[in-house]
């Protein structure tokens, strides 16, 4: 059956951007640009070895703070989302996401307490100020995340952006000030880029009403189902997108001593158009996960086909200006010593350019309730990084190979596992008209 769009409904398909894209694109670039900044201006006042446990430590905070508590603001984002479609408060929710985030942080605390001496030997060149940066670290980022959540959940995202803005901003003034103090405590910088996520977080909920209206409870079965899959597909994300620092740091002979700070400058520089994909994922979610509840399959292909030719775009021009210009914008950006060559750049930024479609398609298996078919993905992802990596010899090749690698595994599986669910949506769409509105037929969270 032929669908009757909405009114206004082609002047929104104009844009392939989601609404919401701008508020949190100013947020982002803002903090970027200042998250960025802190790692130059580390860099410079510590030196390259003396910076080589914080950039581990910027590694692991990720993969750990990201790819466990992300789910968070994925399922309490699309959830929301969900009710706000249907007119309904989602107070439930986010009380009940909010026990299981601290009953998930709990027995890490207590496991980073009992083995902080042997975590600051293996990671850190035994500084364990580290170790208890981190684990503030994993309670900010669980704050952050539920945060989160609760503002794109609600179509908020000026106040999302804001929260990405401040969090960045905070950052460079804490790391600037110990840089002008001639701090060279590598540790301090650890807690600083910590606190400054509770900061920011704080500021961005502070004195926002209607986040969290009364609603119909939330059951625990349902809740732990999709963050079980959702935290074992982020902490694989996480893993493939941060991982590179440390297992540079893992598999470095003691005579490369800075080995994890150079691959960190030009990891950060090559997965800078990724970083900018952020201001469109939430709001991407959110927008998918609407159309999806009200049967609109022909604007949410729409989306995803636009979204997809944009990051392609996208990606195939940053790989040929990474390819180009890399080196030359890590030596004007952390100075000598912390440079690769072009080589590195393009399998870095192809890398990235494959992970951003990754990501795409990642937000749309959410939207589609898909859960364990995301998690399939990363997950197969991670395997080939692994393989790959055990396979090569060459420091800095090898780990970039894995990366490309697993990205590659990653989008491949995804695209498999999609397209069953699409020309199932297409179906029920057309049986129901495209504007009949109803629930998912996976119950909503």
């Amino acid at each position: 059956m032929a669908s009757t769009p909405e009114p206004g409904a082609a002047g929104r398909r104009r844009s392939p951007l989601p609404e919401g894209t701008l508020s949190v694109a100013v947020g982002l670039v803002l903090g970027g640009i200042a998250q960025y900044a802190f790692l130059v201006v580390a860099g410079r006042a510590l030196g390259a070895t003396r910076a080589n446990p914080l950039s581990v430590f910027w590694s692991l905070i990720f993969v750990l703070g990201t790819g466990i508590f992300l789910p968070f603001e994925q399922v309490i984002g699309r959830a929301l989302s969900a009710r706000r479609a249907h007119g309904e408060g989602g107070r439930p929710l986010v009380l009940r996401a909010s026990v299981a985030g601290l009953a998930l942080l709990s027995p890490l605390v207590v496991i980073g307490v009992v083995l902080h001496s042997w975590l600051a030997s293996v990671f850190f060149n035994g500084d364990a100020l580290f170790v208890w940066a981190m684990l503030l670290g994993l309670a900010a980022f669980l704050a952050e995340f539920l945060g989160r959540g609760t503002l794109l959940g609600n179509a908020a995202f000026g106040r999302y952006g804001l929260l990405i803005g401040a969090e960045g901003g905070f950052r460079i003034l804490l790391c600037a000030a110990l840089a002008v103090a001639g701090v060279k405590v590598a540790g301090l910088y650890g807690f600083a880029f910590v606190v400054a996520s509770l900061l920011a977080t704080l500021i961005a909920v502070s004195g926002r009403r209607g986040l969290l209206r009364p609603g119909p409870r939330a059951s625990w079965s349902e809740l732990s189902q999709a963050l079980t899959y959702l935290l074992v597909a982020s902490v694989c994300t996480q893993f493939l997108l941060s991982i590179g620092t440390a297992a540079v740091q893992v598999l470095a002979t003691p005579s490369q001593h800075a080995a994890a700070s150079r691959f960190l400058a030009t990891r950060i520089i090559a997965f800078i158009p990724i970083f900018l994909l952020q201001a469109v994922q939430a709001p991407l979610l959110s927008k998918l996960t609407v159309l999806h509840t009200e049967r609109r399959f022909t604007e949410f292909r729409s989306a995803l086909v636009q979204m997809l030719a944009v990051v392609l775009a996208f990606g195939g021009l940053a790989v040929a200006g990474l390819a180009l210009l890399g080196p030359v914008a890590a030596r004007i950006l952390f100075g000598g010593g912390f440079d690769l060559g072009n080589l590195d750049f393009a399998l870095l930024g192809g890398a990235c350019a494959v992970f951003m479609v990754a990501q795409v398609l990642n937000q749309t298996l959410i939207a589609l309730n898909g859960f364990p078919r995301a998690t399939a993905g990363w997950v197969t992802g991670v395997v080939a990084f692994l393989v790959v990596t055990a396979l090569g010899s060459s420091l800095f090749l090898r780990v970039e190979l894995g990366l490309l690698a697993g990205a590659v595994a990653t989008v491949a599986v995804m695209v498999v596992l999609i397209l069953p669910l699409l020309r199932r949506e297409a179906v029920a769409a057309s049986r129901s008209g495209e504007r009949v509105l109803s629930r998912p037929a996976v119950p909503e969270l």
